[in-house]
């Protein structure tokens, strides 16, 4: 069973970073087929929607507009996570982030990946 589990969430003022961590389980970063690895978030009132994806063992980073130029995704194959640094945070990424993994692009950039972690709460105000 593949499980992830988020962490790094918090409250930060305008301008302000964060990093939130993706601990993984071994499988996604030893498997024979490749596993992508994405970021989601959600407001309230809207839906979940991807804004960062790294396909594990390759890199290959893909943004959101929204955050490009602001957000990095990285991974540590040594500590089975999978890293995203916010910087320049704004209000408007206020939400809940989600991590999710799942060995199709489609399937994930689509919003059905075959596993989630529980997700971990996000605030930017001043």
């Amino acid at each position: 069973e593949v499980q992830l589990v988020e962490s790094g969430g918090g409250s930060v003022q305008p301008g302000g970073s964060l990093r939130l961590s993706c601990a993984a389980s071994d499988f996604i970063f030893s498997a024979t087929n490749a596993y992508y690895v994405a970021w989601f978030r959600q407001a309230r009132g809207e839906e979940r929607a991807p804004i960062a994806r790294i396909l594990i063992g390759h890199a290959v980073p893909w943004y959101a507009d929204s955050v490009k130029g602001r957000f990095t995704i990285s991974q540590d194959n040594a500590k089975n996570t999978v890293y995203l640094q916010m910087n320049n945070l704004k209000p408007e990424d206020t939400a809940m982030y989600f991590c999710a993994a799942d060995v199709s692009l489609r399937t994930i950039m689509a919003g059905r990946p075959s596993n989630w972690g529980q997700g971990t709460q996000v605030t930017v105000s001043s």
